[in-house]
Formats: structure tokens, sequence, C-alpha cells
């Protein structure tokens, strides 16, 4: 993921910055709980898209 990128994405639910969890291939934001997918190599920014995060991951 490039960093530049990453620097002026947010979460479009909070506004929350992201962060890059390069295991699963998401970018994370711990304020709403969501992993948004990053699909040959472009973020998928849909909150209708995203993964619900478990407690485990929120603590993270």
């Amino acid at each position: 993921m490039d960093k530049k990128l990453l620097s002026i994405l947010v979460c479009p639910v909070t506004k929350a910055p992201l962060e890059f969890d390069a295991s699963t291939n998401e970018l994370v934001c711990r304020a709403s709980g969501l992993a948004y997918p990053i699909r040959d190599g472009i973020p998928v920014m849909l909150e209708a898209q995203a993964r619900q995060l478990d407690a485990d991951e929120k603590l993270k």
C-alpha cells in the first residue's frame, strides 16, 4: 500500500485515519470497527463492502 495514499485516505463513516493490514490486505478503521478490502491494488471505500471487525481485532 502506498504510504502517501494511505496518509490521505480516511474512513468514509467516521473520517478517522486508516491502518493498512498486510495480512488481510485491508484498510482498517478502529473507530468504526470496519475493514475495507483492497482489490487489484484499489481500496474499496464503500461501507457496504467493508467487513465488521471482531472484538479481538478492534483491540489491536
